[in-house]
């Protein structure tokens, strides 16, 4: 059967935006009705919504009186899906307190539908507590959410506030209609790629991780249903289609990333974090001189796979990676031991894993090991997300 969303469109500049998106359901076979907010309609018009939709724009409760329309009830309730798109401030805050003052909040407080809010708003409105607090409260009464995201936004101002691309929007609500997969209610973090630790403004420590292996498994994770959030240092991949990324540049950076993200169901460390970093970074470019070389002292960064699995919140199953040029199993189940994880994914990086398309890896555990054949990044990626799965089963 045709699946079918309501779509509330509220007073942000970002509202352009869901235009594409209305698009994009249509392409999908996903038709929608919505809902305009009065500061919605200050950005994009309803003729511009229905040309889209080929549907009637409703923009007001008094829109429904007529008997041949369909009342603020049924409509709340005659979509598979409400998705919020931007979820302003003031929507939130509505949707949080039971406040039915116009069509939007009347139909949210009236649906019976899942409801997924796409938030839009100044990064100091984002971050204020009483915005935090509705947060958190709708969450509680289980509301979905896809960002905000981190940027530039229109008041000139940087942070986290940008609603979602219409993509990442379409592909949470695909996944909110789509049949429950074998991690739908679990949460997953991923940490991927390199960590770069500055030497001075231009020059920085790193490695040759491609962060491959790593997006295709947040990416497995997200398909199975998983809540899933992926710590990436730099590397130029796009975020996988469901999946929270926030980017990082150092090993503190990431360790502070994963530990915001916490609770989770399952962590899979895939990032090849730097073991050392320079302990102060040059404030300006080192210059060559005729002295030679300068002198570098390093110092340790944290280990993050260590640090969660002694954490007090730490994931019912951690994974962690092991890249190594020689003695592989013996290197993994060593590494399984100190870092106190669960599982070691174990792979040998002399030849170009770090940059290919393939891998073999060999999972390792406390009762022993299994080698895999060579398969595609991407086929690792969703045998692990499988066995995953079933391991967070049986721990129930």
């Amino acid at each position: 059967m045709p699946k079918s969303v309501l779509i509330i469109i509220g007073g942000g500049i970002a509202a352009y935006k869901t235009l594409e998106l209305i698009r994009r359901l249509k392409e999908r076979g996903i038709s929608s009705r919505v809902i305009l907010t009065h500061g919605g309609a200050e950005f994009v018009t309803p003729l511009s919504i229905s040309a889209l939709s080929g549907s009637k724009t409703y923009t007001d409760i008094f829109d429904l009186t007529d008997q041949a329309e369909m009342g603020h009830i049924q409509l709340s309730r005659s979509a598979d899906l409400v998705v919020v798109a931007p979820a302003t401030a003031n929507l939130m805050a509505k949707a949080a307190n039971g406040i039915a003052s116009d069509l939007a909040s009347t139909a949210l407080l009236a649906t019976d539908k899942p409801v997924l809010m796409a938030p839009a708003m100044n990064v100091r409105m984002w971050m204020h507590p009483a915005t935090q607090r509705n947060l958190a409260a709708l969450q509680k009464d289980g509301i979905h959410f896809v960002g905000p995201n981190e940027g530039a936004m229109a008041c000139n101002e940087y942070g986290f506030g940008r609603m979602a691309e219409p993509e990442e929007i379409l592909a949470a609500v695909e996944k909110l209609l789509a049949r429950p997969g074998p991690l739908s209610g679990k949460k997953a973090l991923v940490t991927a790629g390199p960590t770069h630790e500055p030497l001075d403004p231009v020059r920085f420590l790193a490695n040759r991780s491609s962060g491959k292996q790593g997006y295709a498994i947040a990416a497995a994770l997200a398909a199975a249903g998983a809540e899933t959030v992926l710590v990436s240092g730099p590397v130029e991949l796009p975020a996988p289609a469901g999946v929270k990324r926030i980017r990082v540049e150092t090993a503190l950076q990431m360790l502070e990333a994963c530990r915001a993200a916490l609770p989770v169901d399952v962590a899979v460390c895939t990032a090849a974090v730097a073991d050392w970093r320079p302990e102060t970074a040059a404030g300006r470019k080192i210059k060559k001189s005729a002295a030679g070389a300068p002198e570098v002292k390093l110092v340790a960064n944290p280990d993050i796979l260590a640090a969660l699995a002694e954490g007090k919140e730490r994931p019912r199953l951690l994974v962690g990676f092991a890249a190594e040029t020689d003695n592989l199993l013996g290197n993994a189940a060593d590494k399984l031991r100190r870092k106190g994880c669960d599982w070691i994914v174990a792979n040998d990086v002399g030849g170009d894993v770090m940059g290919g398309e393939r891998n073999t890896v060999h999972l390792v555990t406390a009762a022993g090991s299994e080698s895999w054949p060579e398969l595609p990044k991407t086929e690792v990626a969703a045998r692990l997300a499988a066995r995953i799965a079933l391991a967070l089963e049986s721990k129930v």
